[in-house]
């Protein structure tokens, strides 16, 4: 029997976590719940909170969390921070298992010193931006967004027929994807089907034999942002990523040409995308994500009548929450029963 602390929000609901839990592990075990307002209240930031530093998208005060936990071998969550002082408080922890791509939540190295071990969730909804991200990209070539948008003011916009100002079909055009991970690799699966001509920009990873053989190409980052007529966006954020959408990278793009950024927002310099879109060298974009979430209600982005923008909830499906449970509950019978890790940190 092991007694295992559920803190999940109202996105990744406690229930889910457990019943994944009791379907993987069996009934038996101490679960404790406790579910945190997110997404209905914002998150926090380390550097914005006293003995929180480096942790980042987190919810919840310590002393608080620490009393829930108590002497609670295993932790599920998703959003509940584990700094170095919390890690020193809870010496019955083994096991904290989060239900996201990165654990930016927790310190790592405290983890590590403490002896716990920390596995997350990666690719858990994968599936759920590259489908946005289709949406993203049919929103814009197909003047979906710039359609609905006239017609809500009641101006019918059947110039939008004229041959000089329709949209054009995906198959007609060449998609540039920049990284090639789980969710640039569906993003990819998804496009075949479009018949478009699909580059991709990934130095650390090879494509499938299954797309090069349907004619995928590999390229550097210079070419595909002078061939693509629409960039995507879905690399992780590091050192040599953050910023790399700046001005030179839009000067490059080829003119008219659709900016998609569904994966994170400081990849990309927005007071350069800016001047892009209002000096005519883009055509439009669509913006799921942000340097500053919540996004600033006089952000000069806001205002373009050539923009699209989702307030960061591509991710959000109803599979992304059991999947990611399911993972989670994976790791946790893998723990009890002596297993390896499947996804450690």
């Amino acid at each position: 029997m092991k007694k295992i602390a559920i803190i999940g929000d109202r996105f990744m609901l406690p229930t889910v976590f457990r019943d994944k839990v009791l379907a993987a592990c069996g009934e038996g075990h101490d679960i404790r719940l406790l579910e945190q307002p997110w997404p209905d209240e914002p998150m926090e930031h380390g550097y914005a909170v006293e003995g929180m530093d480096g942790l980042k998208e987190y919810m919840g005060k310590p002393e608080e969390l620490i009393d829930f936990i108590g002497n609670s071998e295993i932790v599920i969550t998703q959003l509940a921070p584990f700094s170095r002082s919390m890690f020193e408080r809870l010496p019955d922890l083994k096991l904290v298992a989060v239900s996201r791509g990165g654990p930016v939540n927790i310190d790592m190295a405290a983890a590590r010193e403490a002896g716990v071990r920390v596995v997350n969730t990666p690719g858990r909804n994968a599936s759920a931006v590259a489908e946005f991200t289709i949406g993203a990209i049919l929103a814009e070539t197909r003047l979906i967004r710039l359609g609905h948008e006239s017609l809500r003011t009641g101006d019918w916009r059947g110039d939008l027929y004229r041959a000089d100002r329709t949209g054009r079909e995906l198959s007609e055009m060449t998609v540039g994807v920049v990284g090639y991970g789980n969710i640039g690799t569906k993003v990819v699966r998804l496009l075949r089907a479009f018949g478009c001509r699909i580059l991709v920009h990934d130095p650390y990873v090879q494509l499938s034999a299954d797309d090069l053989n349907a004619g995928v190409e590999q390229v550097s980052f210079e070419r595909l942002l002078g061939e693509a007529d629409i960039v995507t966006l879905h690399p992780r954020v590091t050192d040599e990523t953050r910023g790399m959408m700046n001005k030179a990278a839009f000067e490059r793009m080829k003119p008219g040409a659709i900016f998609i950024n569904t994966a994170r927002g400081p990849l990309c310099d927005y007071d350069a995308l800016y001047e892009a879109l209002t000096g005519g060298a883009l055509a439009s974009a669509m913006l799921e994500t942000f340097a500053v979430e919540p996004v600033p209600p006089d952000w000069p982005l806001l205002k373009l009548p050539n923009v699209t923008l989702t307030p960061h909830i591509a991710g959000a499906s109803v599979r992304t929450v059991t999947y990611a449970a399911e993972m989670a509950a994976e790791e946790v019978r893998r723990y009890i029963a002596g297993l390896p890790p499947v996804n450690p940190c």
